[in-house]
Protein backbone atom coordinates (compact mmCIF):
# COMPACT_ATOMS: atom_id res chain seq x y z
CA UNK A 1 0.00 0.00 0.00
CA UNK A 2 1.33 3.45 -0.85
CA UNK A 3 2.14 6.06 1.73
CA UNK A 4 -0.46 8.35 0.19
CA UNK A 5 -3.21 5.80 0.86
CA UNK A 6 -2.07 5.09 4.41
CA UNK A 7 -1.74 8.68 5.51
CA UNK A 8 -5.22 9.45 4.27
CA UNK A 9 -4.59 12.91 2.88
CA UNK A 10 -2.35 14.21 5.66
CA UNK A 11 1.34 15.03 5.93
CA UNK A 12 3.43 12.25 4.38
CA UNK A 13 5.95 12.29 7.23
CA UNK A 14 3.36 11.28 9.85
CA UNK A 15 3.06 7.80 8.42
CA UNK A 16 4.56 4.97 10.54
CA UNK A 17 6.08 3.70 7.29
CA UNK A 18 8.20 6.86 6.86
CA UNK A 19 10.89 6.71 9.58
CA UNK A 20 13.22 9.53 10.52
CA UNK A 21 16.33 10.01 8.40
CA UNK A 22 19.42 8.90 10.32
CA UNK A 23 22.27 8.87 7.81
CA UNK A 24 25.89 8.02 8.56
CA UNK A 25 25.50 6.90 12.17
CA UNK A 26 28.69 5.73 13.81
CA UNK A 27 28.67 2.54 15.95
CA UNK A 28 28.53 4.53 19.20
CA UNK A 29 25.42 6.42 18.05
CA UNK A 30 23.73 3.19 16.99
CA UNK A 31 24.58 1.62 20.36
CA UNK A 32 23.16 4.68 22.15
CA UNK A 33 19.86 4.52 20.27
CA UNK A 34 19.55 0.76 20.86
CA UNK A 35 20.39 1.35 24.52
CA UNK A 36 17.46 3.76 24.85
CA UNK A 37 15.14 1.01 23.69
CA UNK A 38 16.78 -1.67 25.81
CA UNK A 39 16.66 0.24 29.13
CA UNK A 40 13.15 1.57 28.40
CA UNK A 41 14.25 5.23 28.55
CA UNK A 42 13.02 5.81 25.00
CA UNK A 43 9.71 7.42 26.01
CA UNK A 44 11.41 9.64 28.60
CA UNK A 45 13.83 10.82 25.93
CA UNK A 46 10.98 11.45 23.48
CA UNK A 47 9.08 13.50 26.09
CA UNK A 48 12.18 15.57 26.86
CA UNK A 49 12.91 16.05 23.18
CA UNK A 50 9.40 17.42 22.69
CA UNK A 51 9.78 19.83 25.60
CA UNK A 52 12.95 21.37 24.13
CA UNK A 53 11.39 21.47 20.64
CA UNK A 54 14.05 19.13 19.14
CA UNK A 55 17.00 21.26 20.24
CA UNK A 56 20.39 19.85 19.17
CA UNK A 57 22.39 21.15 22.15
CA UNK A 58 20.03 21.55 25.15
CA UNK A 59 21.29 23.03 28.39
CA UNK A 60 21.05 20.65 31.36
CA UNK A 61 20.14 22.11 34.74
CA UNK A 62 19.69 20.61 38.20
CA UNK A 63 17.63 22.24 40.96
CA UNK A 64 14.12 23.34 41.79
CA UNK A 65 11.68 26.22 41.36
CA UNK A 66 8.80 27.25 43.63
CA UNK A 67 5.71 29.02 42.32
CA UNK A 68 4.50 31.41 45.02
CA UNK A 69 1.24 33.34 45.29
CA UNK A 70 2.31 37.00 45.17
CA UNK A 71 -0.50 38.08 47.49
CA UNK A 72 -0.43 35.42 50.22
CA UNK A 73 3.11 34.06 49.97
CA UNK A 74 1.78 30.52 49.71
CA UNK A 75 3.85 28.00 47.76
CA UNK A 76 1.43 26.87 45.06
CA UNK A 77 3.65 24.48 43.14
CA UNK A 78 7.16 23.06 43.32
CA UNK A 79 9.07 22.02 40.23
CA UNK A 80 12.08 19.72 40.72
CA UNK A 81 14.50 18.54 38.11
CA UNK A 82 14.70 15.04 39.63
CA UNK A 83 11.02 14.57 38.82
CA UNK A 84 11.60 15.16 35.10
CA UNK A 85 11.69 12.24 32.64
CA UNK A 86 15.51 12.13 32.39
CA UNK A 87 16.17 13.42 35.90
CA UNK A 88 17.25 16.91 34.80
CA UNK A 89 15.72 20.09 33.43
CA UNK A 90 16.54 20.49 29.75
CA UNK A 91 16.31 23.97 28.21
CA UNK A 92 16.72 24.86 24.49
CA UNK A 93 20.09 26.34 23.61
CA UNK A 94 18.50 29.26 21.72
CA UNK A 95 21.23 29.40 19.04
CA UNK A 96 20.17 31.47 16.03
CA UNK A 97 22.47 29.69 13.52
CA UNK A 98 20.80 26.98 11.48
CA UNK A 99 24.02 25.00 11.10
CA UNK A 100 24.35 24.83 14.90
CA UNK A 101 20.75 24.08 15.92
CA UNK A 102 18.05 23.82 13.28
CA UNK A 103 15.20 23.75 15.82
CA UNK A 104 16.22 26.85 17.80
CA UNK A 105 17.15 28.76 14.65
CA UNK A 106 13.61 28.20 13.33
CA UNK A 107 12.19 29.75 16.51
CA UNK A 108 14.54 32.70 16.06
CA UNK A 109 13.49 32.98 12.42
CA UNK A 110 9.79 32.92 13.37
CA UNK A 111 10.33 35.65 15.94
CA UNK A 112 12.26 37.70 13.38
CA UNK A 113 9.45 37.17 10.89
CA UNK A 114 6.90 38.45 13.42
CA UNK A 115 9.12 41.42 14.26
CA UNK A 116 9.39 42.38 10.59
CA UNK A 117 5.81 41.52 9.66
CA UNK A 118 4.30 43.73 12.38
CA UNK A 119 6.27 46.63 10.92
CA UNK A 120 4.70 45.86 7.55
CA UNK A 121 1.05 45.39 8.54
CA UNK A 122 0.74 46.29 12.22
CA UNK A 123 -0.41 44.11 15.09
CA UNK A 124 0.97 43.25 18.52
CA UNK A 125 0.64 46.86 19.61
CA UNK A 126 1.70 48.40 16.29
CA UNK A 127 -1.11 50.38 14.55
CA UNK A 128 -2.43 48.83 11.36
CA UNK A 129 -2.11 52.19 9.59
CA UNK A 130 1.63 51.58 9.16
CA UNK A 131 0.63 49.60 6.03
CA UNK A 132 -0.26 52.91 4.33
CA UNK A 133 3.16 54.51 4.72
CA UNK A 134 6.08 54.35 2.23
CA UNK A 135 8.20 51.25 2.60
CA UNK A 136 11.35 50.23 0.74
CA UNK A 137 13.30 46.98 0.50
CA UNK A 138 16.97 48.00 0.39
CA UNK A 139 20.02 45.82 -0.21
CA UNK A 140 23.46 47.27 0.52
CA UNK A 141 26.36 45.22 -0.80
CA UNK A 142 30.08 45.02 -0.21
CA UNK A 143 32.39 46.49 -2.87
CA UNK A 144 34.60 44.36 -5.07
CA UNK A 145 38.04 43.41 -3.78
CA UNK A 146 38.91 41.31 -6.81
CA UNK A 147 37.29 39.02 -9.38
CA UNK A 148 35.57 35.94 -7.89
CA UNK A 149 33.75 32.91 -9.25
CA UNK A 150 29.97 33.22 -9.22
CA UNK A 151 26.64 31.78 -10.32
CA UNK A 152 25.28 33.65 -13.35
CA UNK A 153 21.67 33.94 -14.49
CA UNK A 154 20.46 31.82 -17.35
CA UNK A 155 23.21 29.19 -16.99
CA UNK A 156 25.76 31.63 -18.37
CA UNK A 157 29.49 30.97 -17.97
CA UNK A 158 31.11 32.33 -14.83
CA UNK A 159 33.44 34.87 -16.49
CA UNK A 160 33.50 34.68 -20.30
CA UNK A 161 36.71 36.39 -21.30
CA UNK A 162 39.34 35.92 -23.94
CA UNK A 163 41.36 32.85 -23.05
CA UNK A 164 44.64 34.69 -23.56
CA UNK A 165 43.94 37.40 -20.96
CA UNK A 166 45.86 36.80 -17.74
CA UNK A 167 46.67 38.78 -14.62
CA UNK A 168 50.16 39.80 -13.54
CA UNK A 169 50.50 36.49 -11.69
CA UNK A 170 49.81 34.49 -14.83
CA UNK A 171 46.27 33.41 -13.94
CA UNK A 172 43.47 33.66 -16.48
CA UNK A 173 40.77 36.30 -16.19
CA UNK A 174 38.36 33.83 -17.81
CA UNK A 175 36.21 31.07 -16.31
CA UNK A 176 33.89 29.26 -18.69
CA UNK A 177 32.42 26.93 -16.05
CA UNK A 178 28.72 27.13 -15.25
CA UNK A 179 28.75 27.06 -11.45
CA UNK A 180 25.79 25.97 -9.37
CA UNK A 181 24.77 26.98 -5.86
CA UNK A 182 26.86 25.03 -3.39
CA UNK A 183 29.86 24.77 -5.70
CA UNK A 184 33.00 25.08 -3.58
CA UNK A 185 34.51 27.52 -6.10
CA UNK A 186 31.66 30.03 -5.86
CA UNK A 187 32.93 33.13 -4.07
CA UNK A 188 36.58 32.14 -4.42
CA UNK A 189 38.89 34.66 -6.14
CA UNK A 190 40.14 33.88 -9.62
CA UNK A 191 43.59 34.91 -8.41
CA UNK A 192 44.23 34.83 -4.64
CA UNK A 193 47.26 37.11 -5.07
CA UNK A 194 45.24 39.78 -6.89
CA UNK A 195 42.40 39.63 -4.37
CA UNK A 196 42.74 42.28 -1.64
CA UNK A 197 41.83 40.03 1.28
CA UNK A 198 43.24 42.45 3.88
CA UNK A 199 40.97 45.29 2.78
CA UNK A 200 38.06 42.83 2.62
CA UNK A 201 38.68 41.93 6.27
CA UNK A 202 38.90 45.62 7.23
CA UNK A 203 35.66 46.39 5.36
CA UNK A 204 33.91 43.55 7.15
CA UNK A 205 35.19 44.81 10.50
CA UNK A 206 33.78 48.28 9.92
CA UNK A 207 30.58 47.23 8.12
CA UNK A 208 28.40 48.03 11.20
CA UNK A 209 29.90 51.53 11.26
CA UNK A 210 29.08 51.95 7.56
CA UNK A 211 25.47 51.04 8.30
CA UNK A 212 25.35 53.58 11.14
CA UNK A 213 26.73 56.28 8.85
CA UNK A 214 24.15 55.33 6.23
CA UNK A 215 21.30 55.98 8.68
CA UNK A 216 22.86 59.36 9.54
CA UNK A 217 23.28 60.25 5.86
CA UNK A 218 19.71 59.18 5.15
CA UNK A 219 18.34 61.56 7.76
CA UNK A 220 20.48 64.39 6.39
CA UNK A 221 19.23 63.78 2.85
CA UNK A 222 15.65 63.67 4.11
CA UNK A 223 16.05 67.09 5.74
CA UNK A 224 17.46 68.46 2.48
CA UNK A 225 14.57 66.93 0.53
CA UNK A 226 12.01 68.50 2.86
CA UNK A 227 13.90 71.80 3.07
CA UNK A 228 13.99 71.81 6.89
CA UNK A 229 16.70 72.10 9.52
CA UNK A 230 18.36 68.91 10.67
CA UNK A 231 17.09 69.29 14.21
CA UNK A 232 13.51 69.70 12.97
CA UNK A 233 13.26 66.40 11.07
CA UNK A 234 11.29 64.62 13.80
CA UNK A 235 8.64 67.34 13.61
CA UNK A 236 7.95 66.27 10.01
CA UNK A 237 8.58 62.52 9.84
CA UNK A 238 9.99 59.50 11.62
CA UNK A 239 12.45 57.14 9.94
CA UNK A 240 12.11 53.47 10.91
CA UNK A 241 13.91 50.39 9.67
CA UNK A 242 14.60 46.69 10.25
CA UNK A 243 17.69 45.09 8.77
CA UNK A 244 19.54 41.79 8.75
CA UNK A 245 23.05 40.87 7.64
CA UNK A 246 23.57 37.97 5.24
CA UNK A 247 26.89 36.29 4.51
CA UNK A 248 27.62 35.91 0.81
CA UNK A 249 29.58 33.11 -0.81
CA UNK A 250 32.76 35.24 -0.84
CA UNK A 251 32.46 35.65 2.95
CA UNK A 252 31.35 39.29 3.09
CA UNK A 253 28.00 40.47 4.39
CA UNK A 254 25.18 42.23 2.60
CA UNK A 255 22.63 44.28 4.51
CA UNK A 256 18.96 43.73 3.65
CA UNK A 257 16.63 46.29 5.17
CA UNK A 258 13.04 47.44 5.18
CA UNK A 259 12.99 51.23 5.45
CA UNK A 260 9.71 52.93 6.39
CA UNK A 261 8.76 56.58 6.83
CA UNK A 262 6.00 57.55 9.28
CA UNK A 263 4.50 60.88 10.11
CA UNK A 264 5.73 63.01 13.02
CA UNK A 265 3.42 61.21 15.46
CA UNK A 266 5.10 57.86 14.84
CA UNK A 267 3.71 54.54 13.56
CA UNK A 268 0.29 54.98 11.99
CA UNK A 269 0.53 58.70 11.24
CA UNK A 270 0.57 59.68 7.54
CA UNK A 271 3.98 60.14 5.94
CA UNK A 272 4.79 63.50 4.30
CA UNK A 273 6.67 62.02 1.31
CA UNK A 274 5.81 59.31 -1.25
CA UNK A 275 7.75 56.09 -1.75
CA UNK A 276 9.34 57.36 -4.99
CA UNK A 277 10.90 60.30 -3.19
CA UNK A 278 12.09 58.06 -0.37
CA UNK A 279 13.70 55.76 -2.94
CA UNK A 280 15.65 58.63 -4.48
CA UNK A 281 16.79 59.81 -1.06
CA UNK A 282 17.96 56.34 -0.03
CA UNK A 283 19.93 55.91 -3.25
CA UNK A 284 21.64 59.27 -2.77
CA UNK A 285 22.42 58.54 0.88
CA UNK A 286 24.08 55.19 0.04
CA UNK A 287 26.28 56.84 -2.57
CA UNK A 288 27.33 59.53 -0.08
CA UNK A 289 28.56 57.17 2.66
CA UNK A 290 32.33 57.23 3.03
CA UNK A 291 34.46 56.24 6.03
CA UNK A 292 38.23 56.70 6.19
CA UNK A 293 39.89 54.28 8.59
CA UNK A 294 43.37 54.52 10.05
CA UNK A 295 46.17 52.19 8.91
CA UNK A 296 46.92 49.22 11.13
CA UNK A 297 50.60 50.06 11.48
CA UNK A 298 53.32 52.09 9.79
CA UNK A 299 53.53 49.58 6.93
CA UNK A 300 49.83 49.86 6.17
CA UNK A 301 47.82 52.51 4.32
CA UNK A 302 44.67 54.42 5.19
CA UNK A 303 41.52 53.11 3.53
CA UNK A 304 38.30 54.79 2.44
CA UNK A 305 35.42 52.36 2.89
CA UNK A 306 32.07 52.51 1.15
CA UNK A 307 29.22 50.26 0.07
CA UNK A 308 29.29 48.39 -3.24
CA UNK A 309 27.91 49.74 -6.48
CA UNK A 310 25.17 47.09 -6.68
CA UNK A 311 22.75 48.88 -4.35
CA UNK A 312 19.19 47.63 -4.82
CA UNK A 313 16.26 49.84 -3.74
CA UNK A 314 12.74 48.53 -4.36
CA UNK A 315 9.36 49.96 -3.43
CA UNK A 316 6.94 47.84 -1.39
CA UNK A 317 3.36 49.15 -1.28
CA UNK A 318 -0.16 49.52 -2.65
CA UNK A 319 -0.50 46.00 -3.99
CA UNK A 320 2.34 45.02 -1.66
CA UNK A 321 4.55 43.75 -4.45
CA UNK A 322 8.20 44.04 -5.36
CA UNK A 323 8.92 43.87 -9.08
CA UNK A 324 5.42 42.46 -9.51
CA UNK A 325 6.01 38.96 -8.15
CA UNK A 326 7.26 39.13 -4.54
CA UNK A 327 4.86 39.90 -1.71
CA UNK A 328 5.63 41.78 1.48
CA UNK A 329 5.22 38.53 3.41
CA UNK A 330 7.93 36.96 1.28
CA UNK A 331 10.22 39.88 2.04
CA UNK A 332 9.70 39.25 5.75
CA UNK A 333 10.40 35.56 5.20
CA UNK A 334 13.61 36.37 3.29
CA UNK A 335 14.89 38.57 6.10
CA UNK A 336 13.97 35.96 8.72
CA UNK A 337 15.85 33.31 6.74
CA UNK A 338 18.93 35.52 6.34
CA UNK A 339 19.05 36.10 10.10
CA UNK A 340 19.84 32.41 10.76
CA UNK A 341 22.71 32.05 8.30
CA UNK A 342 26.23 31.64 9.61
CA UNK A 343 29.56 32.67 8.16
CA UNK A 344 29.83 29.32 6.40
CA UNK A 345 33.22 28.42 7.90
CA UNK A 346 33.27 24.69 8.58
CA UNK A 347 36.31 23.95 10.79
CA UNK A 348 36.42 20.39 9.45
CA UNK A 349 36.24 21.36 5.76
CA UNK A 350 36.89 25.10 5.40
CA UNK A 351 36.70 26.59 1.94
CA UNK A 352 40.11 28.02 1.10
CA UNK A 353 38.94 31.58 0.39
CA UNK A 354 36.92 31.73 3.64
CA UNK A 355 39.85 30.30 5.58
CA UNK A 356 42.07 32.97 3.98
CA UNK A 357 39.67 35.71 5.10
CA UNK A 358 39.65 34.36 8.66
CA UNK A 359 43.44 34.14 8.63
CA UNK A 360 43.64 37.73 7.39
CA UNK A 361 41.62 38.81 10.44
CA UNK A 362 44.08 37.08 12.76
CA UNK A 363 47.09 38.46 10.90
CA UNK A 364 45.83 42.03 11.04
CA UNK A 365 45.06 41.69 14.75
CA UNK A 366 48.59 40.37 15.36
CA UNK A 367 50.01 43.40 13.57
CA UNK A 368 47.91 45.64 15.82
CA UNK A 369 49.50 43.99 18.89
CA UNK A 370 53.06 44.19 17.54
CA UNK A 371 55.31 46.01 19.98
CA UNK A 372 53.04 45.43 23.00
CA UNK A 373 55.06 44.44 26.08
CA UNK A 374 52.10 43.52 28.28
CA UNK A 375 50.88 40.31 26.62
CA UNK A 376 47.66 41.77 25.24
CA UNK A 377 47.72 39.37 22.28
CA UNK A 378 47.37 36.41 24.67
CA UNK A 379 44.34 37.97 26.40
CA UNK A 380 42.57 39.13 23.25
CA UNK A 381 40.64 35.85 22.96
CA UNK A 382 39.09 36.27 26.44
CA UNK A 383 35.43 37.15 26.72
CA UNK A 384 36.27 40.47 28.36
CA UNK A 385 39.95 41.03 27.59
CA UNK A 386 41.88 43.53 29.67
CA UNK A 387 44.11 45.41 27.25
CA UNK A 388 46.76 47.99 27.91
CA UNK A 389 46.13 51.61 26.98
CA UNK A 390 47.80 51.56 23.57
CA UNK A 391 46.16 48.30 22.48
CA UNK A 392 42.75 49.39 23.75
CA UNK A 393 42.95 52.45 21.52
CA UNK A 394 43.65 50.35 18.41
CA UNK A 395 40.43 49.75 16.45
CA UNK A 396 41.86 46.43 15.19
CA UNK A 397 42.83 44.88 18.53
CA UNK A 398 39.86 42.50 18.73
CA UNK A 399 39.67 41.69 15.02
CA UNK A 400 41.25 38.27 15.57
CA UNK A 401 38.65 37.48 18.24
CA UNK A 402 36.00 37.65 15.49
CA UNK A 403 37.95 35.64 12.91
CA UNK A 404 35.43 32.78 13.16
CA UNK A 405 32.78 35.26 11.94
CA UNK A 406 35.13 36.46 9.20
CA UNK A 407 35.55 39.79 10.98
CA UNK A 408 31.87 40.71 11.23
CA UNK A 409 31.16 41.89 14.77
CA UNK A 410 27.71 43.40 14.37
CA UNK A 411 24.26 42.13 15.27
CA UNK A 412 22.67 40.06 12.55
CA UNK A 413 19.23 41.58 12.99
CA UNK A 414 18.58 45.11 14.25
CA UNK A 415 15.77 47.60 14.02
CA UNK A 416 14.98 51.16 14.93
CA UNK A 417 13.17 51.73 18.20
CA UNK A 418 9.63 52.17 16.87
CA UNK A 419 9.67 50.04 13.73
CA UNK A 420 7.72 47.25 15.46
CA UNK A 421 7.83 45.02 18.53
CA UNK A 422 11.07 43.69 19.96
CA UNK A 423 12.37 40.14 20.18
CA UNK A 424 12.34 40.54 23.95
CA UNK A 425 8.63 41.40 23.91
CA UNK A 426 7.85 38.33 21.79
CA UNK A 427 9.80 36.06 24.12
CA UNK A 428 8.17 37.65 27.16
CA UNK A 429 4.75 37.04 25.59
CA UNK A 430 5.66 33.38 25.03
CA UNK A 431 6.64 32.98 28.69
CA UNK A 432 3.44 34.68 29.82
CA UNK A 433 1.35 32.38 27.67
CA UNK A 434 3.06 29.33 29.15
CA UNK A 435 2.41 30.69 32.65
CA UNK A 436 -1.27 31.39 31.90
CA UNK A 437 -1.70 27.95 30.36
CA UNK A 438 -0.04 26.36 33.40
CA UNK A 439 -2.36 28.24 35.78
CA UNK A 440 -5.39 27.16 33.76
CA UNK A 441 -4.32 23.50 33.95
CA UNK A 442 -3.54 23.79 37.66
CA UNK A 443 -6.95 25.34 38.42
CA UNK A 444 -8.79 23.06 35.94
CA UNK A 445 -10.20 26.08 34.12
CA UNK A 446 -10.36 27.21 30.50
CA UNK A 447 -7.78 29.74 29.38
CA UNK A 448 -9.44 33.13 29.00
CA UNK A 449 -8.67 34.29 25.45
CA UNK A 450 -10.42 37.66 25.71
CA UNK A 451 -7.85 40.38 24.94
CA UNK A 452 -5.19 37.66 25.13
CA UNK A 453 -2.80 39.37 22.72
CA UNK A 454 -3.01 42.67 24.59
CA UNK A 455 -2.26 40.94 27.88
CA UNK A 456 0.63 38.98 26.43
CA UNK A 457 2.20 42.00 24.71
CA UNK A 458 1.70 44.47 27.58
CA UNK A 459 4.99 46.05 28.61
CA UNK A 460 4.06 45.71 32.24
CA UNK A 461 1.61 43.16 33.53
CA UNK A 462 0.40 42.41 37.01
CA UNK A 463 1.79 39.02 37.97
CA UNK A 464 -0.29 36.97 40.39
CA UNK A 465 2.52 34.48 41.01
CA UNK A 466 6.26 34.59 41.52
CA UNK A 467 8.74 31.90 40.51
CA UNK A 468 11.74 31.50 42.79
CA UNK A 469 14.32 29.06 41.44
CA UNK A 470 17.65 27.60 42.47
CA UNK A 471 19.51 25.99 39.58
CA UNK A 472 22.95 24.59 38.89
CA UNK A 473 24.44 24.22 35.43
CA UNK A 474 25.15 20.56 34.69
CA UNK A 475 26.27 20.67 31.07
CA UNK A 476 25.29 21.25 27.45
CA UNK A 477 24.17 18.64 24.96
CA UNK A 478 22.43 15.29 25.07
CA UNK A 479 23.96 12.77 27.48
CA UNK A 480 24.11 9.75 25.17
CA UNK A 481 25.61 9.11 21.78
CA UNK A 482 22.87 9.03 19.18
CA UNK A 483 20.56 11.44 21.03
CA UNK A 484 21.71 14.42 18.95
CA UNK A 485 21.19 12.51 15.70
CA UNK A 486 17.60 11.78 16.74
CA UNK A 487 17.07 15.43 17.71
CA UNK A 488 18.43 16.64 14.37
CA UNK A 489 16.27 14.17 12.45
CA UNK A 490 13.17 15.21 14.39
CA UNK A 491 13.95 18.89 13.76
CA UNK A 492 14.29 18.22 10.02
CA UNK A 493 10.95 16.43 9.96
CA UNK A 494 9.34 19.31 11.88
CA UNK A 495 10.74 21.76 9.32
CA UNK A 496 9.34 19.67 6.46
CA UNK A 497 5.96 19.59 8.19
CA UNK A 498 5.99 23.37 8.61
CA UNK A 499 6.82 23.77 4.91
CA UNK A 500 3.99 21.38 4.00
CA UNK A 501 1.51 23.36 6.11
CA UNK A 502 2.65 26.58 4.47
CA UNK A 503 2.05 25.06 1.06
CA UNK A 504 -1.45 24.02 2.08
CA UNK A 505 -2.27 27.53 3.27
CA UNK A 506 -0.96 29.21 0.13
CA UNK A 507 -2.27 26.58 -2.29
CA UNK A 508 -5.20 24.72 -0.70
CA UNK A 509 -6.30 23.39 -4.08
CA UNK A 510 -3.19 21.22 -4.22
CA UNK A 511 -5.00 18.23 -2.73
CA UNK A 512 -3.87 15.36 -4.99
CA UNK A 513 -0.17 15.85 -4.14
CA UNK A 514 -0.43 17.13 -0.57
CA UNK A 515 1.26 14.08 0.96
CA UNK A 516 4.03 13.75 -1.60
CA UNK A 517 7.39 12.94 -0.08
CA UNK A 518 9.76 15.56 -1.56
CA UNK A 519 12.67 13.11 -1.30
CA UNK A 520 11.04 10.67 -3.70
CA UNK A 521 10.18 7.94 -1.19
CA UNK A 522 6.40 7.90 -1.51
CA UNK A 523 6.16 5.30 -4.27
CA UNK A 524 6.01 2.30 -1.97
CA UNK A 525 5.61 2.08 1.78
Amino acid sequence: MSTVEQVGGGFWGHSPDVPLDLPDLDPAAVAGIVGRIADKSWQDFADTLGRVANCSHPIRLVGRADTIDARTGEVIETFRSVDQPLGMLYKPCGNRRADECEACSRIYARDTFELISTGLHGGKGVPGDVARNPLLFVTLTAPSFGAVHGVRDGEKPCRPRALGSVCEHGRSFACWDRHEDGDAEVGAPLCPECYDVATAAVWQWFAPELWRRFTIALRRHLTASLGVNRGALNRHLRLEYAKVAEFQARGLVHFHALVRVDGPDGPGSPAPIPAATLSEVVTAAVAAVRYEVDPIDSDDVARILRFGAQTDVRVVREAAVIDGDVTAEQVAAYLAKYSTKSAGVDPARPRPHLAALAEACRTLAARAFAGCHFGCADRAADRHPGLCGDCAESPYALLGHWASMLGFRGHFSTKSRRYSVTLGALRRARRRFQRLASEARRNATTLDTRDLEARLMAEYAEETTLVVGSWRYEGTGWPRAGDKALADAAASRAREYAQWRAEQRTNPARQPNQNHDPRGRDDQA
